[in-house]
């Protein structure tokens, strides 16, 4: 069969169309007739975690994930275990949330804790570079500490509000 004479346009019904686009088109998933398409790739979930189970990760076991906190959230940071591993240089920050550690960047005892009060405007400053420069973009997140959600007592934290979240989108949800 010819193909179309010269200054003559080729006509396809728009379902042909569209096959023809699919078909051709790069990067698109390719999905057979009866197979469900794959669900996009995704990380481990998230999840909540008590200051006793966060403790059971401070790089202590050699087949183990090493997590630490910063501002109430987890991070992987495994990945840098010359650093955050047994006898590593920053190891006292693991199996805790270390936030005013970081904030002021010290690996005293006494800081390493979750609370904030009494900081400098610098030493917040510090802190939210660091957590955004350094843990938001090389480590991935796996939850969140309970006190983050949760008050003292069990009751839900009002404050909290998932979509500030650092790792939050919307599509996750539906």
């Amino acid at each position: 069969m010819a193909g179309p004479a010269p200054g003559r346009r080729l006509r396809l019904r728009p379902l042909a169309a569209l096959a023809l686009l699919l078909a051709l088109a790069p990067g698109l998933p390719a999905a057979r007739a009866g197979q469900a398409p794959r669900p996009a790739e995704r990380g481990p979930p998230v999840r909540l975690f008590t200051e006793e189970e966060l403790a059971r990760y401070g790089g202590e076991e050699e087949d183990q994930p090493i997590y630490m906190a910063v501002k109430g959230v987890v991070f992987d940071v495994t990945s840098g275990k010359e650093f955050y591993g047994r006898g590593a240089p920053y190891n006292a920050l693991t199996g805790k949330d270390s936030t005013r550690g970081v904030a002021k960047m010290s690996l005293d005892p006494a800081d390493l804790t979750h609370d904030t009060t009494g900081l400098t405007a610098e030493e917040l400053q510090s802190l939210d570079d660091v957590f955004t420069t350094v843990y938001k973009a090389k480590y991935p997140i796996v939850g969140y500490t309970a006190r983050r959600i949760l008050n003292e007592d069990g009751s839900p934290n009002l404050d909290f509000k998932p979509e500030d979240q650092p790792h939050f989108d919307i599509k996750d949800e539906f």
